[in-house]
């Protein structure tokens, strides 16, 4: 008999490619976007720079910069018949789902969908990035009964997103405060998200079919979803000094305190640090009541998972867990944060594509089989 090979669940550990797109240095705390820290580029550069550098494995010069943005800038609007169907799925389905059927749909305005040049490539990766944040914010207007707002040529990717979504200009401090969170969410590596973009790309399907995949994997509360249920979890909390029972409860009842842990970072991640501070700082900027209270739960439910876990099971907050507190700054809602994830990740998705077709293998891994065999067929009249 066969001796059972070792199986990695999960995948976890088990190297599928080659990559300079990103690294994560989950035992330091660390993330770099083709070799700049990911500290460097939050506090120094916006999104579209970040989405040039991801996509073409350099920051660009002043030119190709503002080439690059006239394209995202001038694609940022929504087909009608898009914004048709945004606007019938909004009153009863999850802004996921809505997010993943748009762009589905974006297919039928591409003259050549399955041209798989590199050029071709990037230019519909282009065409995605700018589309999926007008889908999230079309998606956020027509759930409240409200219409459709038409892109603003005078802002970013990521403000313009915040001024489609809530129809008012952001402030200054809000731009960068959604700036950051584009930044954060562009890219990390081989998640699950990630892999399940490759695996569909890896079939040479196209660049909307491998996206709709990545959306899909993102909706599950395990990867996107896990700041919308941090951010319940707060408002089950309620009162701040409920704080520490609650967690405390939740612990020996064996729960899963979302935001805190990841498969990689086995210490604080850098993402959720850079959170964090801007979190701290929207304090100064005279926050709603809310703001303040979230802030307060999540300070005090870190500070305890960090003595309880912290140190001894490398247990520590991810992005997830301050990412739903930032939103709420801005009056985003819990079920568009997701969206939002998409919107930031097509990046990531993109750059990927582009880098895995250079030397595209079919994803076909294998599975130890644990059923019976050679069982006798028994007619249907027999059984």
């Amino acid at each position: 008999m066969t001796e059972k090979p070792v199986i990695n669940y999960g995948l976890e550990g088990i190297y599928v490619d080659e990559s300079a797109i990103s690294k994560v240095d989950g035992q330091n705390g660390k993330l770099w976007y083709r070799g700049y820290s990911v500290e460097s580029l939050a506090e120094q550069s916006n999104f579209e720079e970040v989405c040039y550098l991801l996509l073409n494995g350099k920051l660009p010069s002043k030119a190709e910069y503002d080439e690059f943005s006239r394209k995202l800038w001038n694609r940022r609007d929504l087909p009608a018949e898009v914004k048709d169907i945004i606007k019938v799925m909004a009153p009863r389905s999850h802004p996921m789902d809505i997010m993943r059927t748009a762009t589905s749909m974006l297919v039928m305005y591409d003259n050549d969908p399955n041209n798989k040049e590199n050029s071709a490539t990037l230019d519909k990766v282009i065409t995605l990035i700018a589309k999926l944040p007008s889908i999230a914010a079309a998606t956020g207007r027509f759930r409240e009964k409200k219409e459709y707002i038409p892109p603003d040529d005078s802002l970013s990717i990521p403000s313009n997103f915040l001024y489609m979504l809530t129809g008012k200009k952001p402030t200054k401090f809000e731009s960068k405060l959604i700036d950051l969170m584009f930044i954060l969410h562009a890219e990390h590596s081989t998640n699950a998200s990630t892999f399940s973009v490759l695996v569909t790309a890896s079939t040479l399907a196209d660049v909307y079919a491998a996206t709709t995949s990545g959306i899909g994997t993102l909706k599950g509360p395990l990867h996107g979803g896990a700041d919308e249920a941090a951010l319940s979890m707060m408002n089950a909390i309620g009162n701040p000094d409920n704080t520490e029972k609650y967690i405390e409860e939740a612990l020996e009842g064996k729960q899963r305190i979302m935001g805190f842990g990841h498969r990689v970072y086995k210490t604080y991640d850098p993402r959720a640090k850079l959170v964090r501070s801007y979190l701290e700082e929207s304090l100064t900027k005279e926050p709603s009541d809310e703001v303040r209270r979230l802030l307060q739960i999540a300070l005090r439910a870190e500070k305890l998972m960090i003595d309880k876990l912290g140190s001894t099971k490398g247990i520590w907050p991810n992005i997830d867990f301050f990412a739903g507190p930032l939103y709420r700054v801005m009056g985003i809602e819990g079920q568009m944060f997701t969206p939002i994830f998409v919107a930031s990740r097509m990046a990531g998705w993109g750059s990927h594509i582009v880098e895995y077709w250079h030397n595209n293998k079919l994803v076909r891994p294998v599975e130890w089989y644990t059923g019976q065999l050679d069982l006798k067929y028994i007619p249907m009249s027999e059984r």
